[in-house]
């Protein structure tokens, strides 16, 4: 896929406590009209759409700038009317300004040239980073947070995607996940995502000992 072939213009869903990550799959259930109808327009179309963080769960006009483009590669429609669908995680991407369409929901234009390396396939990482030293730092993490977490799926992704998908799932503040989605290469991503799990853990211990 070339950035070139991506529209400028999107159609974007503000998901509060949400942050897609690419190369991840966000199932999402679909029941509020203007969302119901924005998911009726892209599958007559190219079934892509943007999602993006709300600064205030409460006031969903103010979004941050980077959000994530999304593909719909399942869809089932429900008996009362809803839409159960899963997004396939494209290419980031920062909002350069919201498009007048007349509809009930919203589109922006955007910009895809800071994240050209969301749609690469990196292969030099374990030369780099370990991965099961990664994956049981995060096990022990996420035993302390009381999260489940299936390890054995998560062995079989390649580092790129395991780091995406951790960064989704994983149980930090939605600032944080935020921050690691701005992040413009994999190395500040992973390098801050380890930062975060390092600090939690160390502040954990330190909880620990002084109690």
């Amino acid at each position: 896929m070339d950035i070139k072939n991506l529209p400028k213009n999107i159609p974007v869903f503000p998901l509060s406590d949400v942050v897609f990550f690419p190369k991840t799959v966000l199932p999402l259930n679909i029941f509020e009209k203007r969302y119901i109808q924005l998911v009726n327009d892209c599958m007559k179309n190219h079934r892509l759409f943007g999602m993006v963080q709300p600064k205030n769960r409460r006031a969903e006009q103010n979004v941050y700038e980077v959000g994530c483009l999304g593909k719909i590669i399942n869809f089932n429609e429900t008996s009362d009317g809803r839409f159960i669908i899963n997004l396939s995680g494209i290419i980031r991407f920062r909002i350069k300004k919201e498009i007048d369409n007349h509809k009930l929901y919203r589109e922006f234009e955007v910009d895809y040239s800071d994240f050209s390396q969301d749609l690469k396939v990196i292969n030099n990482y374990e030369n780099k980073y370990n991965k099961k030293n990664l994956l049981k730092k995060i096990k022990v993490f996420f035993k302390k947070k009381n999260y489940l977490l299936n390890i054995d799926e998560l062995e079989k992704q390649d580092f790129d995607q395991l780091i995406s998908t951790l960064c989704m799932i994983s149980p930090i503040s939605i600032l944080e996940k935020q921050k690691l989605i701005e992040t413009t290469t994999s190395e500040e991503k992973i390098k801050l995502f380890e930062n975060i799990i390092n600090f939690s853990l160390a502040d954990d211990f330190k909880n620990k000992t002084i109690q």
